[in-house]
């Protein structure tokens, strides 16, 4: 957990953390790249933000070898495993984001630091 935001959060930051985790499993990696390069200011929401953005990056290049895996039929069985991961931990981190927690996807790629 990084010490860059205050111990107690105000409301419009879980907001705006709760919206990208959101919008990941909607919009992949765009909500979370829009608030990663706009809300500078605010540390939890940029650490949240930069966490989902790792995250639908490691999505799509899960959806990427379920698409290369499909020519063997793997891929038709990887392409719902990996959708429906995504939405758990989306959906984990809506709720850990409601709560003002901060959230690490467990295997994540972590590129952007």
């Amino acid at each position: 957990m990084e010490s860059s935001y205050p111990v107690t959060l105000n409301q419009d930051s879980k907001n705006v953390a709760l919206l990208v985790w959101i919008g990941t499993i909607f919009f992949s990696f765009v909500p979370a790249l829009i608030v990663y390069l706009i809300k500078k200011d605010d540390g939890y929401v940029q650490d949240q933000a930069r966490e989902a953005l790792n995250w639908a990056i490691t999505v799509m290049i899960g959806f990427l070898l379920a698409r290369i895996l499909a020519w063997v039929l793997i891929g038709a069985l990887a392409y719902p495993v990996v959708a429906l991961v995504n939405l758990i931990f989306c959906v984990m981190g809506a709720v850990a984001a409601t709560q003002g927690k901060a959230f690490r996807v467990p295997f994540a790629l972590r590129l952007i630091k």
